[in-house]
């Protein structure tokens, strides 16, 4: 069950409604690695500059329908959002919260929204999956077409087709290889492969997010650059485990302290291309639980810190046979590949690529396709434009709509991995409710076969970064 709390925040109240925090007024500051509750655990964010400021862009309304950039990246919620708490600020408010606002929020832009019955449905896929609405156009020079819709909105076209994504956090941005899940943040010349992601394009993303989901016009640099400033200075991870208790303890490293020691650059550690600073990859990328292993004792505490360290070692060496993944398989023209979690995952304590890689797992295929959202026909084109009669059907076309590219639909980047428990639901998609959902998606899609034990082992260990 969840609680309304109040927290001290510099002397004024933080209030926190289902794990939704908002500065309360008078607040300058949320204390240095305040402790937030969630399903599992507690998480908590840490920032090097000692305090996390609320003084800053990041928790102002800068356009014209009531947003701030915390209303989708609430420090409660591992810097996101998720439908516990968006449910209680909905209840809260009758649905009025500058979260529900049709630009984005809501299903279709033209959604009815006089009543609260009428709200609720209009807002059903933010309130339920936590999905924000992303409409785009079909690139001009696409190699492709859109041959069919099946909307159960009766709205999406060619001009605007709606796709349907969780809110990326905005801790641990430090160590992106893109920006947003389909890197159209990323302006970086294709040929610069070692190229990090500059300030100067999140300060565009800063931009985006506030001409677009909040309605406003353009922001001084001198904003941009804070908010850009602030986020990288955000260090989100669980810290607590309801089973295993502690996690530094008996010499973990679980917590986001030991996030911001962490060394990053492109392609560090990358299983594919050489990794530029000459060091060979591994695919032992996590050693957070190391400790953990060998521990002896049967008390409930340390079977729970022992099924952590065996679901790292799962995660690290677990043999996956990779088939099928576009921007894997067909780019390295190896139709099998034997690897781990971490062949994707392989950013070292952290899980997300160190390249700019996006992939197509088959997360927006129409065998996973939930009647709630929409499934798109894509033709592919000739180098005339003509109709070639190769199909896709996709829920969301991913990169594709930026690139414009055949082979880039249905692929995504891959998440910072940190924090996980704070945030559920998984996948841009919101397709995972939980993290068992999400390892079977996985088990499924490769024909793993974890055995029962193994299953609760990598749960155990996800929930714990």
């Amino acid at each position: 069950m969840r609680h309304q709390t109040s927290l001290v925040v510099a002397g004024a109240a933080l209030t926190v409604i289902g794990n939704v925090a908002t500065a309360g007024p008078g607040s300058s500051y949320i204390q240095n690695l305040q402790p937030f509750a969630n399903p599992t655990g507690t998480s908590r964010t840490y920032s090097p500059r000692g305090v996390i400021s609320t003084a800053v862009p990041f928790f102002r309304s800068l356009g014209s329908n009531g947003r701030a950039c915390v209303d989708c990246h609430e420090p409660g919620e591992g810097w996101t959002i998720t439908p516990a708490g968006i449910r209680a600020r909905f209840n809260q408010t009758r649905g009025l919260h500058p979260l529900f606002r049709l630009v984005d929020g809501a299903n279709v832009p033209n959604a009815p929204v006089a009543t609260v019955a009428e709200r609720r449905e209009a807002y059903s896929l933010l309130l339920n999956k936590g999905l924000i609405r992303v409409s785009m156009a079909i690139p001009a020079n696409a190699e492709f077409r859109l041959a069919g819709v099946d909307d159960p909105y009766n709205y999406a076209n060619a001009g605007e087709v709606n796709m349907y994504r969780r809110p990326l956090p905005s801790a641990n941005i430090n160590f992106v290889s893109a920006v947003m899940w389909d890197g159209r943040e990323s302006k970086i010349d294709p040929a610069k492969i070692y190229i990090a992601p500059q300030d100067e394009h999140f300060r565009g993303q800063s931009q985006s997010a506030v001409s677009g989901h909040a309605q406003g016009s353009v922001i001084g640099t001198g904003e941009q650059e804070a908010l850009v400033q602030f986020q990288r200075s955000l260090f989100v991870a669980q810290t607590v485990d309801r089973d295993a208790g502690n996690l530094t303890a008996q010499g973990a490293k679980g917590g986001p302290v030991y996030i911001s020691q962490q060394r990053f650059h492109m392609g560090i550690n990358d299983p594919i291309l050489p990794d530029p600073s000459g060091a060979p990859s591994t695919s032992e990328a996590f050693h957070l639980y190391d400790a953990w292993l060998n521990l002896s004792g049967n008390s409930r505490v340390t079977r729970a810190r022992r099924a952590i360290a065996r679901g790292q070692q799962l995660f690290n060496t677990k043999p996956i046979q990779i088939t099928g993944v576009a921007g894997l398989n067909d780019d390295l023209s190896q139709p099998l590949i034997v690897g781990t979690c971490t062949t994707c995952h392989n950013n070292p304590n952290i899980g997300n690529h160190t390249m700019r890689r996006p992939l197509n797992i088959g997360l927006t295929d129409e065998a996973e396709r939930t009647p709630d959202l929409p499934l798109y026909t894509l033709e592919r084109l000739d180098t005339q434009g003509q109709p070639t009669g190769e199909l896709k059907k996709t829920t969301d076309p991913g990169r594709a709509m930026i690139s414009g590219k055949w082979k880039d639909v249905g692929r995504f980047k891959g998440p910072v991995l940190r924090g996980l428990a704070a945030r559920a639901p998984y996948f841009h998609n919101g397709l995972a409710a939980n993290l068992g959902e999400a390892v079977e998606f996985y088990n499924r899609r490769f024909n793993i076969q974890f055995t029962a034990e193994e299953k609760a082992d990598l749960i155990a260990f996800l929930r714990a970064l």
